[in-house]
């Protein structure tokens, strides 16, 4: 006798993501003299995508992406040295949220927000994910 089973249907496709929007933090960056000396204003944007397979677990943290932790880690990273350029900064944002299993995708704005007088911004951003 040959056993069958039925695959469970799935109802819905997920898309997971994280959102940090507009972080602004004084940080030392850029490959001019003034910038050396001063650190200036620069907001992050982040959209993090994590497997749509993991569910929410309100007694387990572990099954979520946090974004208080996203925030320290960029803190940190910001707070160690001075930046040459943003590309050079979010390969290194990028290091450290990939080192978390669950994030498959990352879009990351970095913009300065005081280098030029007839902008709000100058910036770049960059998307990346796991193959």
């Amino acid at each position: 006798m040959k056993i069958i089973k039925f695959k469970e249907k799935r109802h819905f496709n997920y898309k997971r993501k994280i959102l940090v929007r507009d972080l602004i933090l004084k940080i030392s960056v850029g490959i001019h003299n003034f910038e050396k000396k001063k650190k200036q204003r620069v907001k992050f944007n982040l959209d993090i995508n994590t497997d749509p397979s993991l569910a929410p677990d309100d007694n387990n943290l572990n099954s979520i992406i946090n974004y208080e932790d996203v925030i320290k880690n960029i803190k940190k990273i910001t707070n160690k040295k001075h930046y040459l350029l943003l590309e050079t900064l979010a390969e290194k944002i990028f290091l450290k949220l990939f080192e978390n299993t669950r994030i498959k995708k990352v879009k990351l704005r970095i913009e300065k927000l005081d280098v030029f007088k007839n902008t709000s911004s100058v910036g770049i951003e960059i998307e990346k994910s796991k193959i």
